[in-house]
């Protein structure tokens, strides 16, 4: 039985085999899902760059853009809290806000009740684009998972979710293993 062209051996399989054959002493099965999320995050960011490029934006300006959609009128929030959503320092915002205020998408306002708020909102130039790039994007994301069943991409969102969950717990592990190594010449806790 002829196996699936999803299931045929991959670039990831072969650099597999290849570690198994000149280092079977160590155990690479993590490249199996690494690997792979590696290359598909290469695809996928081509993918979605194609569109983005098609609209006249990059990717960080989509997720500024799309954050003040989100929000519901009047989509517009301050930096601090686009920040907190994007996981992108204030600064990093600042940046972001400055280049989309310059191409007309997005506006600086203050809190009439507290002048030191400031607030971006979207343009009605900014939602029109906004809504045109979020369209082409759906479409486009759907388009990357039709080789996969409604139930594959569930149990795949599934999978992603928890393997999040282990990077974090990874991560603190990580971070708890260097707050108990004492650096040389501080004394240890008692």
């Amino acid at each position: 039985m002829a196996r699936k062209a999803a299931d045929r051996a991959d670039t990831v399989d072969l650099i597999i085999e290849q570690w198994q054959r000149e280092r079977p002493d160590v155990d690479v099965s993590g490249l199996a899902v690494f690997g792979r999320m590696h290359r598909g995050f290469l695809r996928y960011s081509m993918l979605l760059g194609e569109v983005f490029d098609r609209h006249g934006i990059n990717m960080a300006a989509f997720d500024v853009l799309a954050t003040l959609l989100r929000s519901g009128p009047p989509y517009r929030k301050t930096a601090g809290e686009l920040a907190g959503i994007s996981l992108v320092s204030t600064g990093g915002v600042t940046l972001r806000l400055d280049r989309l205020e310059k191409a007309g998408l997005v506006v600086r306002e203050r809190d009439p009740d507290d002048r030191r708020v400031v607030y971006a909102r979207l343009t009605e130039r900014g939602l029109e684009l906004t809504n045109a790039v979020v369209s082409d994007h759906f479409a486009n994301e759907r388009r990357m998972l039709a080789g996969l069943s409604e139930t594959e991409q569930r149990q795949l969102a599934r999978l992603l979710s928890r393997l999040e969950r282990s990077l974090e717990m990874a991560e603190t592990a990580e971070a708890a293993a260097r707050d108990d190594t004492a650096k040389p010449g501080e004394a240890t806790p008692a």
